[in-house]
């Protein structure tokens, strides 16, 4: 019993401390998550326009979330989470969106973001199960998700004649 006190009670503390977890669905990689730590879950909003994606978290599913120290970067804590699907406007929506609307940064429609999260988006709750993971021996490194957002690419070849001309000129 007070193993099972012990281990909530890390959860619950470092998911309230962490600004973002990793969260790892049925067939789904583990992705960063953006939350708040509400009512006993960590709540995520997502999957509309302008907002994180949300794969492969359905109403009732499970989910596997990672949380990391604040401070350092190392993983603290990987706990099963029972997904909940808050229905927008009812009551649960609402406490948290509240919570969730003092995190989003950078919102493009301010005060009007929770009108458009009812409407085009999903809030989630990921609900404790009890269970813990033992941390890991090794670090679990992956490489990064497929992204169209990638810029990288080789410098041109006239490019740093060009840079050492403009330094020679002043």
């Amino acid at each position: 019993m007070t193993s099972e006190l012990l281990d909530r009670a890390l959860v619950e503390e470092a998911t309230k401390k962490s600004g973002l977890v990793w969260v790892k669905g049925p067939g789904i990689p583990a992705r960063a998550l953006w939350h708040v730590w509400h009512e006993g879950a960590a709540c995520l909003v997502g999957d509309g326009p302008g907002e994180q994606p949300l794969p492969g978290l359905a109403d009732g599913a499970g989910a596997e979330v990672t949380v990391r120290s604040k401070d350092k970067g190392g993983r603290l804590v990987t706990w099963a989470a029972r997904v909940v699907e808050l229905a927008p406007d009812s009551e649960g929506w609402q406490a948290a969106v509240a919570e969730l609307k003092g995190k989003r940064l950078n919102a493009p429609d301010g005060e009007a973001m929770t009108r458009r999260w009812a409407r085009e988006c999903r809030v989630l709750r990921l609900e404790p199960t009890g269970a813990t993971a033992p941390l890991p021996e090794g670090s679990l490194a992956e490489a990064p998700l497929p992204t169209p957002a990638t810029t990288r690419r080789p410098v041109p070849a006239g490019l740093p004649r060009l840079l050492m001309r403009k330094r020679r000129g002043k």
